[in-house]
């Protein structure tokens, strides 16, 4: 049964800089240590898990209560003109739905297309034919776990918000990765306000319903761009990103899932954006009547 998040959980994008040994197994242990409760494992440019680590993995990260994403290999381009590469992408992302089920992730990050010189819509429309067949692939082999496209930085990628929720809204098992610091970036210094952050969550809601703020996969980190947009991630005080406003807004809509810090510092970030969620949730709690 696909897992259903109980609040919004904190960590990484990786295993954290602190840890000892480099495995995902290890970094499980040291997020929890931390004091964090969730990570994404990063195939960056390969599937790094065997099927009997992947089942480790799983064992492990439910001991301890760690909730896991998956981030896909960053090159994929489901909208290429190669045909070759196209069923080099699908095959990426189908290889870590299934190596993430097998660890026990819910969510499955991937930036899916480039425009390549095409219009919005012709893009999209090669996007949503491969990411039907995918998504029916994974549904023969029992497999449940949530297919996200994330929010992309830069212009020249496929993948603005409106483009994800038009696909979300008509595929099965398709839901976004909302990357705030690219949706700031891609705008050119925009979205990033309390009202900002607020219009994108009810955006969301009105396009996906209520579901969409109970099972959000979200990338939080500082970001350089220009008027291309992204240019680099930065860390969150290096930045102008104004992620106090953003942890209130997330509060306040009471949203659930898996916040990933994809700041250079990783865990130092993933904690500074935890502790600040905390702060307004201590400060509602003394609010209250009675308390």
């Amino acid at each position: 049964m696909l897992w259903k998040p109980d609040r919004l959980r904190f960590g990484p994008a990786g295993i954290p800089h602190r840890a000892k040994s480099r495995t995902t197994k290890h970094g499980i242990i040291e997020v929890k240590a931390i004091g964090l409760d969730a990570m994404e494992i990063e195939f960056v440019r390969k599937i790094g898990l065997t099927d009997t680590t992947a089942r480790d993995v799983r064992t492990i990260a439910r001991n301890l209560d760690v909730a896991l994403t998956v981030h896909a290999p960053y090159y994929i381009n489901l909208a290429s003109p190669d045909k070759d590469k196209v069923e080099a992408s699908v095959r990426r992302i189908y290889q870590s739905a299934v190596i993430g089920n097998m660890a026990g992730a819910w969510s499955v990050c991937f930036h899916a297309a480039y425009y390549m010189g095409r219009s919005s819509e012709k893009v999209y429309r090669l996007v949503k034919e491969v990411l039907v067949k995918l998504v029916k692939s994974l549904q023969d082999q029992g497999i449940e776990i949530w297919l996200r496209p994330e929010t992309t930085g830069a212009s020249s990628e496929f993948g603005d918000l409106n483009e994800l929720l038009k696909l979300c809204s008509e595929l099965e098992m398709i839901l976004p990765v909302v990357d705030f610091a690219h949706l700031h970036a891609r705008s050119g210094g925009l979205i990033n306000s309390y009202e900002e952050f607020s219009t994108v969550l009810t955006t969301l809601e009105n396009a996906l319903g209520s579901t969409v703020l109970e099972n959000m996969h979200i990338h939080v980190s500082g970001i350089q761009y220009n008027e291309k947009g992204e240019v680099k991630h930065l860390n969150l005080k290096d930045s102008d990103l104004r992620y106090e406003e953003l942890m209130k807004t997330l509060w306040d809509f009471k949203i659930k899932g898996v916040l990933i810090c994809e700041s250079p510092n990783l865990e130092e970030d993933a904690t500074l954006l935890k502790n600040t969620y905390e702060r307004f949730e201590k400060h509602e709690r003394r609010a209250r009547p009675g308390s």
